[in-house]
């Protein structure tokens, strides 16, 4: 399917049609999750805006879905979602992609008992204070050991 524009086309419909997507390497893929559907889609927007392809989805199941029909570069997700934590996303996503990056965040210090156990499990990841600034968190991102900024910074 040429030109296809992931922004206009509904989760549903990418895993309904099991769409094999070939995507830009000058435009990672971040998987943006939150069941905050204002704050996924704004969060989604301004990275889409600096060159990313950038994705929203308000839960796990959505966001395991999205990962098995694009695989992200880069799952930035709140920690408290409905049904599966985005811990536990974060490492069922990483079992199916390993070069995934990730990157969560969260406004309840409850979640230290979560970070807790996935590190006792070998999972370290890094949870970054919710509300976030955009700028902030583009800096994080930027920060990142990613396959794709490694490879942009050696051209």
């Amino acid at each position: 399917m040429p030109g296809l524009n992931l922004e206009t086309v509904p989760l549903e419909g990418l895993t309904r049609w099991t769409l094999t997507v070939e995507t830009d390497p000058d435009h990672p893929v971040i998987l943006v999750v939150d069941v905050e559907r204002v704050i996924a889609d704004t969060l989604a927007a301004i990275l889409t805006s600096h060159g990313f392809a950038a994705m929203a989805a308000y839960d796990a199941e959505s966001a395991l879905d999205f990962a098995g029909v694009v695989p992200p570069d880069l799952l930035l997700s709140d920690v408290v979602l409905p049904g599966m934590n985005g811990i536990d996303l974060a490492i069922a996503i990483k079992s199916r992609v390993p070069d995934c990056s990730v990157l969560l965040f969260s406004g309840q210090a409850a979640t230290a008992d979560l970070l807790t156990s996935a590190r006792d499990s070998g999972h370290d990841f890094t949870v970054l204070d919710k509300p976030i600034h955009p700028a902030d968190l583009l800096a994080h991102i930027r920060k990142l050991d990613m396959r794709f900024l490694r490879e942009l910074r050696q051209e």
